[in-house]
């Protein structure tokens, strides 16, 4: 991990790069991913002596992006920062501010590749997990634990809770990784997570034989013609935050998706297959979304009221085998990223973020004090 440097966001945040090894796809390049943090501001000394604690207090956040996305979005992490959590966001591998010239944007041919940079991050956050550390299971040092990497800032590293955070595919990702890690994630939130195929399960299951014999074939030619025709995009610009949007880098965050190739198409329909056999992420889970799918081959105004990427009932419906504790909250009027929908929706979806929140802190207690046992009422 290189030293944390300013990031493009400005002021309070800060990126580091995370090396992961050369990429045979681009002729030996590098291969990196980058983690982007925000910390909130120290207490004040009244709010100390008083022990007036913030919500997420000794809580570290780790977001991870959708396909054809990077993070972008101050307001997400300044929710959780003045909250007194501690956010960081990943730019998975040939994303955003990893991608590296001759790399194929955002490819990949197996989702548990993602471990090495999820581990990589968390160990740069000071929460070591053995096994999922760059190079795990594939060199002399495979089965070795890392020495957790300090905390930043004077944090206290693994005593610190943990919350993922998804967006869209980086929701299926974590939700995966969970699920493969259980126990150290203390809360799962998810935004639009792509769970499911928009053509449900037995249009998964149909497509899956022939988009694996091309992915075995031709990896990285495209599985699918282009079909985003950029409705998504137009929805946002026209009722998202300007100031935000402003941000964005289109070379990163294009109007259109980037090209599906099939080694990556099947390796999400791998991934969606294992979501529909049920999973356990180990820690409760809360899934935000849109009230409402709109599609079709003519822009409607609807669409800046719905869902226009994911198919919502069906995710709704496949968000219930994530694990035991699934709150699902459908938000009348979002996009398919809820925190870039009209302001009006965007702080309806805070406010039921910070509801679940409030509950989870509650109920699951401060590091090393554990939550008072429930005792039922007698029956007298």
């Amino acid at each position: 991990m290189s030293e944390w440097v300013p990031d493009i966001l400005g002021e309070g945040f800060e990126r580091s790069d995370l090396d992961l090894g050369s990429d045979p796809g681009s002729g030996g390049g590098p291969l990196v991913a980058t983690l982007v943090r925000a910390l909130p501001r120290p207490r004040g000394i009244w709010s100390r002596i008083l022990g007036r604690g913030r919500l997420l207090e000794e809580v570290d956040v780790l977001y991870v992006h959708g396909w054809s996305d990077y993070f972008f979005q101050r307001g997400m992490a300044r929710f959780f920062t003045e909250r007194g959590a501690r956010f960081f966001a990943l730019d998975l591998r040939r994303y955003g501010r990893s991608l590296r010239d001759g790399q194929a944007p955002g490819y990949i041919e197996r989702l548990d590749d993602y471990d090495a940079e999820i581990g990589a991050a968390l160990a740069a956050m000071g929460h070591g997990v053995a096994g999922s550390w760059p190079g795990a299971g594939t060199g002399a040092d495979a089965g070795e634990d890392p020495a957790p990497a300090p905390a930043p800032s004077g944090g206290r590293g693994p005593s610190r809770r943990l919350v993922l955070f998804g967006h869209s595919t980086g929701g299926l990702i974590l939700s995966l990784w969970a699920d493969r890690h259980p126990g150290v994630a203390a809360a799962l939130l998810l935004n639009s997570p792509w769970l499911e195929l928009q053509l449900s399960g037995a249009g998964r299951r149909a497509i899956a034989p022939v988009v694996n014999l091309r992915a075995r074939l031709a990896p990285q030619e495209p599985a699918l013609p282009q079909l985003d025709l950029g409705f998504y995009h137009r929805a946002q610009s026209l009722v998202s935050d300007p100031e935000e949007q402003a941000l964005v880098e289109s070379a990163w965050r294009p109007a259109q998706t980037q090209t599906v190739r099939a080694g990556w198409l099947s390796a999400i329909l791998a991934g969606q297959a294992r979501v529909s056999t049920g999973l356990e992420v180990g820690a409760p889970s809360c899934v935000l979304l849109s009230a409402r799918s709109q599609f079709g081959l003519t822009w409607r105004d609807e669409m800046t009221r719905a869902d226009t990427v994911l198919d919502v009932d069906s995710i709704a419906a496949a968000a219930l085998r994530l694990g035991r504790t699934v709150t699902i909250e459908r938000i009348d009027g979002a996009l398919h990223d809820v925190f870039l929908s009209a302001e009006e929706v965007r702080a309806e979806a805070y406010a039921r973020l910070e509801r679940w929140l409030t509950g989870w802190a509650a109920t699951t207690g401060r590091p090393g004090r554990p939550p008072a046992a429930f005792a039922p009422p007698s029956a007298g």
